[in-house]
């Protein structure tokens, strides 16, 4: 294990981004520490805990995928700091659209700035596969003790503002009430089968042969097996890209 005593205590800072109570006091917060706290060292988030009560963050800022924060430790600068949370994919974005749509008046709930709890299981992280933690400090913790200051910060503004997950997660209002009414939208009586709509061109796409998305080496290796030398599996390599261009052709 790394000894950093020879760093000596950590450097105190004015105005930080200082712990204003509890973290995780409501259900947001708490779910997002309970997804933290099942993957990291429970000393370093005790640390960590100890520097977003004492004002050790100097700052952060929520962004898409990450919270970036500069967080000061025992040596002169700060250290830069990030807890990332995976945005969204399509598909789950098309999940998470499907739940407001079921629910009248969840989506003018989200605009006033709330967020229904339902919402929870495709917003909140519940793997370690949707968290990664980075820092410029020399501790290899997964997180160490600055990022973890960061989570429990985070925790802190989503018990405050639940609606920053929403930031994180690539997403905000305007993506939310789109995708809403373009799946509310009804059909046209006059042509209820769609069958005067105006369909937009289907995309060029820039055929390769498959061939060129192959591992040469391996491909070589099988045609070696079976080839009495080397000149001869070149060869039969050759006659493989042809073949193949042939076919994207």
């Amino acid at each position: 294990m790394a000894d950093f005593n020879q760093f000596g205590p950590r450097k105190p800072v004015r105005g930080g981004a200082q712990a204003r109570g509890g973290f995780g006091r409501t259900w947001w917060g708490k779910s997002l520490l309970d997804a933290v706290e099942k993957v990291a060292d429970a000393g370093r988030l005790s640390r960590g805990r100890t520097y977003a009560r004492v004002g050790q963050v100097v700052n952060y800022r929520i962004e898409r995928g990450a919270v970036t924060a500069e967080v000061q430790g025992s040596q002169p600068s700060p250290f830069t700091s990030v807890l990332s949370i995976r945005p969204l994919r399509e598909d789950e974005v098309e999940l998470l659209l499907a739940e407001i749509r079921e629910a009248p008046g969840m989506l003018a709930e989200i605009a006033s700035g709330a967020l229904p709890p339902a919402l929870g299981p495709h917003l909140l992280p519940t793997t370690a596969s949707e968290l990664d933690f980075t820092c410029s400090c020399p501790d290899m913790g997964w997180p160490c003790k600055h990022v973890a200051a960061v989570c429990y910060l985070l925790a802190e503004r989503l018990d405050e503002q639940p609606s920053e997950i929403l930031t994180l997660r690539g997403l905000d209002l305007d993506t939310l009430i789109g995708g809403v009414e373009r799946s509310t939208r009804t059909a046209d009586p006059e042509d209820p089968y769609g069958d005067e709509l105006d369909l937009p061109e289907l995309p060029r796409v820039e055929f390769h042969a498959v061939i060129d998305d192959l591992d040469a080496i391996p491909l070589r290796r099988a045609l070696r097996m079976s080839a009495e030398d080397e000149p001869t599996a070149a060869t039969g390599l050759r006659e493989l890209r042809s073949l193949y261009t042939e076919f994207d052709s």
